[in-house]
């Protein structure tokens, strides 16, 4: 009895409790203020519907604001693994993402981004193998713009990017995308996300007389430069990525973003898609969900990618539970191991399937063109 006392008062006296031992705690650092916000308001709205106990422990979800800060986004890294997370989702946006790959290996935490790049991923090396990611790759995108450009008569293109990581992954991706189908691009330009005019980049694009335009850019800044392309009166092609499918860019955007093509996740569009769509039953659950909480037509698509995250992490905390007690370094590499065994898993975005090549796990099933009409969203159905 003097023993169990004695344990009992040591487990005190490092501020866990008995029930508090067996929780997963669960970081996450997303870009509520800042230029990303439109992004990481309902990511940060969808933790709160994301399960409460799974593999029968309870979870708890430590939410941080990195402000769409890179610098923000590790410092938050850091402070949730010194509170000994066991996982951490974020951030919003692929160059906050890759910046915390460094401190999340050396923390031997695994980490879900939410940002798009491929490279946030690949190619898998020592640091990158404690890294996955829900959302698309940048590639698997590239490819459908490629392919719906090509089924419409588009023979020359210009781009215009984000002078970061997403505007220059992008534009590799899209270079590759464009050669299968040998479309030419024709003019290259970038800019910030927080710049407030582009005439110069429109100009030059113009200049260059493409078919269509591809905007790089993700959330409202990604309205400027088509606004900008509207003031001066471009007719052809604009196509965004999907780092635009939410509401506030519809809001900001207005009239000028009519007539509008992107590949989206197939959450975007779901009640559009036919019954015969393998996606279409997950999605609606996660729309379902959204809309109960914070309205109709309240849902985005990346809140879908926490959705995600949280599916994905459900399905590998059981297999994982086997390795270790939750607040344990064997936990987390015990999680980080089960991510990659993680198999047909239905989200809102698409069926996930990873393996220790491939810590996405999504094919193209989880990607739709969509062409906005009216302020709406109008799913288009391929060929």
């Amino acid at each position: 009895m003097k023993i169990k006392h004695i344990a009992l008062a040591c487990i005190a006296a490092t501020g866990f409790s008995l029930s508090a031992w067996a929780d997963i705690n669960v970081g996450v650092t997303l870009s509520a203020t800042g230029p990303a916000a439109s992004l990481g308001i309902p990511e940060k709205n969808t933790v709160a519907l994301l399960p409460k106990t799974m593999g029968g422990q309870k979870v708890n979800y430590i939410v941080l604001d990195d402000a769409s800060d890179t610098t923000g986004a590790v410092t938050n890294a850091r402070k949730l693994m010194s509170e000994k997370v066991d996982i951490i989702f974020g951030s919003s946006t692929t160059p906050a993402s890759l910046a915390m790959i460094d401190a999340v290996a050396e923390g031997k935490t695994p980490m879900i981004s939410l940002g798009a790049s491929a490279a946030i991923i690949e190619p898998q090396d020592a640091k990158k193998r404690w890294v996955f990611k829900t959302p698309q790759n940048d590639i698997m995108m590239a490819l459908a713009i490629a392919g719906h450009m090509a089924d419409h008569g588009v023979k020359t293109v210009g781009f215009i990017g984000f002078s970061d990581a997403y505007g220059e992954g992008w534009y590799k991706e899209t270079v590759k995308a464009l050669d299968l189908k040998k479309i030419k691009l024709v003019a290259n330009e970038r800019y910030g996300r927080t710049d407030t005019a582009v005439t110069g980049q429109v100009l030059k694009l113009m200049a260059a007389k493409p078919d269509a335009i591809l905007i790089a850019g993700s959330g409202t800044p990604a309205a400027l430069p088509e606004k900008t392309l509207k003031e001066r009166g471009y007719t052809g092609k604009i196509y965004q990525t999907h780092g635009v499918a939410n509401n506030d860019f519809l809001r900001v955007g207005g009239k000028d973003v009519d007539g509008t093509l992107l590949p989206a996740g197939p959450v975007l569009v779901a009640e559009q898609l036919p019954a015969s769509n393998p996606v279409r039953k997950s999605s609606l659950e996660y729309i379902h969900a959204y809309e109960a909480a914070y309205g109709k037509g309240s849902v985005s698509t990346f809140g879908g990618h926490v959705w995600d995250a949280g599916k994905v992490l459900a399905a590998a905390v059981p297999v994982a539970l086997k390795g270790g007690q939750p607040g344990t370094e064997a936990f987390r590499s015990a999680l980080r191991d089960a991510l990659e065994q993680v198999k047909d898993v239905a989200g809102a975005h698409g069926i996930f399937n990873m393996s220790a090549q491939d810590h996405l796990g999504l094919d193209q099933r989880g990607v739709v063109m969509v062409k906005i009409e009216n302020g709406k969203w109008v799913y288009q159905p391929s060929k």
